[in-house]
């Protein structure tokens, strides 16, 4: 018996996995009555919760197919889209504790607490439940489908006579690719190359079949994968998840560990990666054609670190610890866990290049991971890894969800309807996860590029994510900087590139902007993320732009730069860098010349962030009361000096030994993975 390439233990497994979800929802769900059980369960989770919570929340199989595709494609540097995040552990250490402090539900009201100004808080929620659900939960779908999609392959009598075209393109494709490199193509050749090149850039041509890429096949995975993440997370709202999450974390270390023996055993041992994998694929900087450069590297730290303040899950994730330490641990530990399973990731995405080359080569690299586990596991263990896939997928996905449902419910609805009661807002809360998952399945159908949606995950919070990082560190931030900020960062690195640009002829046929620069014997685009030709099989047809438009790089281009002469890994540094410090130059100039905001306002909100969560709910209302009556209590403790509209506070011995320690485990976790990779180069 089998379902596809399923056997009936692996379905077993599987839905021994998905019984239990749904369990603990049930069981969760008895206390989950008011909107703080509900949204951060009842704020009680102690440090070990909250590190399956970050665990969970920081880990989902999109970085794991994610990873494995992008080191397949560009060697060992390909992981630093994902293993850059290694390097912002440290600054966890405090950012935490500051959504802790702060005494919050949503993000959105923090907006509102800041200053005043529900109409921002309204305009955040607005903004990030349309960027989430569309981006980051529609992204965990796609990335669900893609590989169970390669798990269920249709065998080759089963395929159509367009099926068959599609894989027959693909292995000639690569047939003549071979051929190239070995001896120069007679005419013929070169121009049946090039169509079929043209055609694998459409995506025309695949290396495989699978009985999921039909419409009926895909709606109907989306469907019952949303209502098994809705079912529980109704039921019980976050502590569900968070229960979830401590055993689903066991899973994603098992799927994450599970094809490495295998793969090794299947290329003939470790040390026949060296043997069969390019020595440069082994360069954690530049390598592979394509590679990440210390540059790129450095512009996504930057708008990594600026856009996680803007991520809707900072206030349930922190908001939920029971004190500082535990919200400080949590984060910290938990995704250092998350750093060990990204170079397991990365390990798998060596192992692919050594399994898939010449024309036995993936046709869609975000395949990688699904195609590895078909090849290498037996059945059982392909049940685990694929229920290990769903937990690491569902813990993200329901995390996600319950932060969306708390903006909605309680900074949309309460609007509408600001008499709901508190039993009333959970149900709202509930109904919204139903919308909310079904918007999600929609907006998975419209996508198909891992990579692509990966830098917009990268991007789309940054305007945000500077706001709230000068809301805690600058009394002089204005509610009017941060709308200018917001909605000009959106219609310039967003709506007008992805959105605008892709449909607009004047563009996308501009030769100039069409234009193309050989880099590692390929042709790349300069200024559109895709260039194909009109006509796939005449060469000389004209040239179409196509997918994102890169306004940042034109702009540098007008300004002088040779945008052109860069590297692949220097146009995007150049983007990702022009990204990350556009927002804080129309923050800073709006706000010094705009009104500043209302005195009392401003001193009580700092007074609250420096004044540290009461380990009982006596001391913490007392510490409260305290503050309120004596808002710049806490002043002598800002660093440069009581008169600085700056609030960088002095550090404390517990600031200083977190920060040290996690520096030091950031540098050995890389050290570790540097001696490893110079292990598998020989």
């Amino acid at each position: 018996m089998s379902l596809g390439n399923l056997h009936v233990l692996d379905l077993l497994v599987i839905a021994a996995y998905l019984a239990i979800v749904i369990y603990v929802g049930r069981r969760a769900s008895r206390a989950a009555q008011s909107q703080e059980d509900f949204f951060l369960a009842g704020r009680k989770l102690g440090s070990l919760y909250q590190f399956f919570l970050n665990f969970g929340n920081a880990t989902d199989a999109n970085g794991a197919v994610s990873t494995s595709s992008l080191v397949y494609q560009k060697g060992a540097s390909g992981v630093w889209l994902t293993l850059q995040t290694l390097f912002m552990n440290p600054y966890y250490w405090f950012m935490n504790a500051w959504f802790r402090r702060v005494r919050l539900v949503t993000v959105a009201d923090l907006f509102e607490d800041r200053f005043g100004s529900p109409a921002l808080a309204r305009f955040y929620a607005a903004f990030q439940i349309v960027a989430t659900v569309i981006v980051i939960i529609g992204f965990g779908n796609l990335v669900g489908y893609k590989v169970t999609a390669s798990l269920m392959v249709k065998p080759e009598a089963k395929w159509s006579p367009a099926e068959r075209a599609s894989v027959e393109g693909f292995r000639e494709l690569k047939g003549l690719e071979t051929a190239a490199k070995v001896a120069p193509l007679a005419p013929a050749e070169r121009a049946r190359l090039e169509t079929l090149k043209e055609q694998n850039r459409r995506g025309e041509l695949s290396s495989y079949i699978s009985w999921l890429h039909s419409p009926t096949g895909k709606w109907t995975y989306y469907l019952v994968y949303s209502f098994i993440v809705g079912a529980y997370i109704v039921m019980g709202g976050l502590a569900a998840a968070a229960v979830n999450e401590a055993f689903q974390g066991v899973l994603i270390v098992v799927f994450s560990f599970i094809l490495i023996p295998f793969g090794l055993t299947a290329i003939g041992g470790w040390d026949q990666l060296a043997v069969k994998v390019p020595a440069e694929m082994f360069d954690l900087l530049g390598g592979g054609a394509g590679g990440v450069g210390g540059w790129e590297l450095g512009g996504i730290f930057l708008i990594s670190i600026i856009q996680i303040h803007g991520i809707i899950g900072n206030m349930a994730v922190s908001g939920s610890a029971k004190n500082e330490f535990a919200a400080r641990f949590g984060a910290v530990s938990g995704t250092y866990a998350k750093r060990i399973m990204i170079i397991l990731w990365a390990l798998c995405g060596l192992i692919a290049i050594a399994l898939y080359q010449g024309a036995a080569q993936l046709s869609d690299p975000d395949s990688t991971w699904g195609s590895m586990a078909l090849l290498l596991l037996q059945p059982g263990f392909l049940g685990l890894m694929m229920a290990g896939l769903l937990a690491a997928n569902m813990s993200t996905v329901a995390a996600q969800t319950m932060a969306v449902s708390a903006l909605f419910t309680r900074n949309l609805w309460r609007w509408f309807r600001p008499d709901t009661s508190d039993a009333g807002m959970v149900s709202v809360g509930r109904y919204a996860i139903g919308l909310i998952l079904a918007t999600g399945v929609w907006a998975a159908a419209s996508m198909d590029d891992v990579y692509s949606v990966l830098q917009l995950l990268l991007t789309i919070n940054v305007p945000f994510g500077a706001a709230v990082m000068l809301i805690y560190f600058w009394r002089r931030l204005t509610a009017t900087a941060v709308w200018a900020a917001v909605i000009l960062s959106a219609l310039l690195n967003l709506v007008f590139p992805s959105l605008v640009a892709p449909h607009l002829d004047v563009l996308v046929r501009n030769p100039e902007l069409t234009r193309q620069v050989e880099q590692g014997g390929r042709m790349v685009p300069v200024f559109f993320e895709n260039v194909v030709r009109e006509n796939p099989a005449d060469s000389a047809s004209a040239l179409v732009g196509g997918k994102r438009f890169h306004l940042e790089l034109w702009v540098l281009d007008r300004a002088g730069l040779d945008v052109a002469g860069f590297t692949a890994s220097g146009r995007n540094a150049a983007r990702f860098l022009y990204t990350g410090l556009f927002p804080f130059l129309v923050l800073i100039l709006v706000s010094r010349f705009t009104r500043a905001p209302d005195r009392a306002r401003i001193d009580l909100f700092f007074g609250k962030m420096k004044t540290p969560v009461g380990s009982t709910p006596e001391l913490e209302l007392a510490a409260m009361t305290q503050t309120q009556l004596n808002p710049r209590r806490f002043d002598d403790t800002k660093l440069f000096g009581p008169a600085s509209a700056w609030e960088f506070a002095k550090w404390d011995k517990v600031d200083a030994i977190g920060f040290i320690a996690c520096l030091g485990v950031s540098g050995g976790i890389l050290a570790g993975f540097w001696l490893l990779l110079r292990s598998a180069a020989g």
